[in-house]
C-alpha cells in the first residue's frame, strides 16, 4: 500500500499510520522476488495460455493437463490457486433437461445398451440425440450421433424442424463417415422410433437400443455432450441467427471437441486423440 500511494503521501507518514518501519519499506523495496514468486508469474503466462485457448473454458483440470503435456512438473491445488489469481474458472456444469416425445405409435426397442457406456472398440455402440437451442429467429434443433468408445461425434447435422428428417440427416453422416455400428442406442422419441429411421438401421443389420420411458441417464453421454457445448458455446452469448449459430456448431464440434478438447472419461485426451491412442496401443 505504501508502494502504491507514495506518489500521494509522504512514506515516512505512511510508515507511521500503517506502523511499518522506514528502513523496513526500502529493505523491502529493494529485495527481489522469490523464485517460486518468479515461477508462479511463469507460470501464470501458460496457465492463462491454456485457458485462451480453450475459449475461457478450462478449468483446473484440463489446464492441468495441458501443462503436463508441455512436460511442466506441477500439481492441481498450485493450478488451481493460480488460476483464481489470475481471476480466471472454468464455466459450471448443467442440469439434464428432458426433450423427449414418446407419446406416439410406433414400435418401441428394449435398452439393450444399459448404460454400459465404456466400450472397448469404435463402432461397437453409438448414441443419438436431439436438442434445441434459442436463437433470435426462433429455436435451432440439433441432431447428433456419438461414439461411446470414444465420445466423438461422428454424425450431426441442424435444422428447424425438430423431425424424423432432422435425426435422420444425423444418422446419414454418421454411416458414410463412420460405416456401421453394431449396436445403436437412443431416446424411445417418435422421431428415432419411426418406421423410415429403423429401416435404415435394419437394413444394416444394427441392433437398436432405447431408453426407458423419462429417463435421461439411460441416454447419459449425449446429454453430456449436449450440456457441455452449451455451458461451452450456446449459453455464453446471445444468437441473432440460426446461420451464425450453426456456423459455430461447425467450428465447436469438428473444431475443438472432436480434436482438441479434453474429455475426463478419455484420461483427459480428446475424441481424436484418443481413439489414435487406442489404434497404436491394439
Amino acid at each position: 500500500m505504501i508502494h502504491q500511494f507514495r506518489s500521494q503521501y509522504p512514506i515516512d507518514l505512511m510508515c507511521r499510520v500503517l506502523e511499518v518501519s522506514r528502513g523496513g519499506y526500502y529493505a523491502w523495496r529493494r529485495r527481489q522476488p522469490s523464485a517460486r514468486a518468479v515461477r508462479d508469474l511463469q507460470l501464470q503466462v501458460r496457465i492463462a495460455a491454456s485457458h485462451r485457448r480453450s475459449h475461457g473454458t478450462y478449468g483446473s483440470p484440463r489446464v492441468l493437463r495441458d501443462l503436463r503435456d508441455e512436460g511442466i512438473a506441477i500439481g492441481r491445488k498450485r493450478v488451481a490457486r493460480l488460476l483464481r489469481a489470475a481471476g480466471l474458472q472454468g464455466v459450471a456444469r448443467r442440469r439434464f433437461r428432458l426433450t423427449t416425445d414418446s407419446d406416439h405409435a410406433f414400435p418401441v426397442a428394449p435398452n439393450v445398451l444399459n448404460q454400459a457406456f465404456a466400450v472397448a472398440a469404435p463402432n461397437q455402440a453409438w448414441a443419438a440425440d436431439l436438442t434445441y437451442l434459442a436463437t433470435g429467429e426462433g429455436w435451432l434443433y440439433l441432431a447428433v450421433v456419438l461414439d461411446l468408445h470414444s465420445r466423438r461425434v461422428v454424425g450431426w447435422t441442424t435444422g428447424i424442424r425438430i423431425d424424423r428428417v432432422l435425426v435422420r440427416r444425423a444418422l446419414d453422416r454418421a454411416l458414410a463417415l463412420r460405416g456401421r455400428p453394431t449396436l445403436h442406442h437412443s431416446d424411445r422419441g417418435c422421431q428415432y422410433a419411426s418406421a423410415d429411421y429403423q429401416a435404415v438401421l435394419a437394413a444394416r443389420g444394427v441392433t437398436v437400443s432405447m431408453s426407458r420411458r423419462g429417463n435421461c441417464y439411460d441416454n447419459a453421454v449425449v446429454e453430456s455432450f449436449f450440456s457441455t457445448l452449451k455451458r461451452e458455446l450456446v449459453d455464453r452469448r446471445p444468437w441473432p441467427d440460426r446461420i451464425g449459430l450453426t456456423a459455430a456448431l461447425a467450428r465447436y464440434i469438428e473444431g475443438w471437441y472432436n480434436p482438441v478438447r479434453r474429455h475426463s472419461r478419455l484420461g483427459y485426451l480428446s475424441p481424436v486423440a484418443f481413439e489414435h491412442t487406442r489404434r497404436q496401443a491394439a
